[in-house]
């Protein structure tokens, strides 16, 4: 059995039914919103944030879910599918997981209208049944995901991020989202509790180890055999990076910053930054950061009685790092 469907087996009931739930929340008047929502609906991905919505929730209360938790784990992924049509947008992607982004089908205009239309979708799925805590936690991930995007942006002009900055931008721009499905689905069956906060919490240090794993994985062979270096050619501070060019000689920072700057579309050069990062230990730096959000994650998880849930939760702590994509 692969492992997401190994994590997935104890809420393989939930999962069902929220597909239905789902699919529903999406639904409009207007043709052409139907066909697209159909569209990203059929193209989903592995849905680890409903699953951790999920697993979370069955975890704090003993096994129950409830009608909030359905409605919870709905609007994480209609903001989430609203962010990544978006993204497409903002990144001029023409793929998704393999297939046509929205924007390479139906053009850039009704894209940027189909990510508002999600939006507004999730918002209104809380408000309409007044789950305003629920809707609160969102909210503050929906802010911090913009905020974590326009600093990286802003920071990815002067090549000048610290590690403290590169940490505040990957909490905000990825662990931000996770936090919020742990946080809600603690919250959907146990509200004003303390898990809520530690589910964040939990969230967080997940979210922060799997963008680690992200940024290794521009250093570690693709499937071509070769080392891929797409952040370098997009001029991304990645982790490894940093700690390279923090513990190189004056010269080799020289010619490190500008390889970024004025040659990050030579091949060869591109090359020579990745072998130039993996011999100051930057990998291997980054891996031991990675592990120690890890290790931080699955103590938080130590502090609940042994489950089925707390397992599949281990056993996605574990997934997050191990993963080979």
């Amino acid at each position: 059995m692969k492992v997401v469907e190994q994590i997935k087996e104890p809420i393989r009931a939930e999962m069902e039914l929220f597909e239905k739930k789902f699919h529903e929340s999406m639904s409009s008047k207007v043709a052409l919103l139907n066909r697209i929502t159909y569209y990203i609906v059929n193209r989903k991905g592995k849905q680890m944030r409903p699953m951790f919505v999920f697993l979370v929730a069955k975890m704090v209360s003993g096994g129950k879910v409830n009608e909030r938790t359905y409605r919870g784990a709905s609007v994480i992924e209609l903001i989430h599918t609203a962010t990544l049509v978006h993204d497409d947008v903002v990144d001029d992607s023409n793929r998704r997981r393999g297939f046509f982004s929205i924007n390479a089908l139906w053009k850039n205009k009704i894209a940027v209208l189909v990510g508002d239309y999600l939006l507004s979708k999730g918002l209104l799925l809380s408000i309409d049944n007044e789950d305003f805590d629920l809707l609160k936690i969102i909210s503050v991930a929906v802010r911090e995901m913009s905020e974590g995007e326009l600093l990286q942006i802003e920071k990815a002009r002067r090549l000048d991020i610290t590690e403290e900055v590169y940490y505040e931008i990957i909490r905000q721009k990825t662990a931000t989202l996770i936090a919020a499905c742990c946080s809600l689905g603690a919250c959907s069956v146990k509200p004003q509790s303390e898990e809520v906060e530690q589910m964040r919490k939990f969230g967080e240090l997940i979210g922060m180890a799997f963008q680690i794993k992200d940024d290794l994985f521009d250093y570690t062979d693709g499937p071509i055999g070769k080392p891929t270096g797409i952040d370098i050619k997009e001029q991304k501070m990645t982790l490894p990076l940093i700690y390279s060019l923090n513990n190189a000689t004056k010269e080799d920072k020289k010619w490190l910053i500008n390889s970024v700057k004025k040659y990050n579309k030579d091949k060869k050069r591109v090359q020579e930054v990745i072998a130039f990062v993996k011999e100051k230990g930057g990998l291997q730096y980054a891996e031991e950061k990675m592990i120690s959000f890890q290790k931080e994650a699955l103590l938080l998880l130590s502090n609940f009685p042994d489950s089925v849930y707390k397992d599949s939760l281990e056993l996605m702590v574990n997934y997050v790092i191990e993963r080979k994509k």
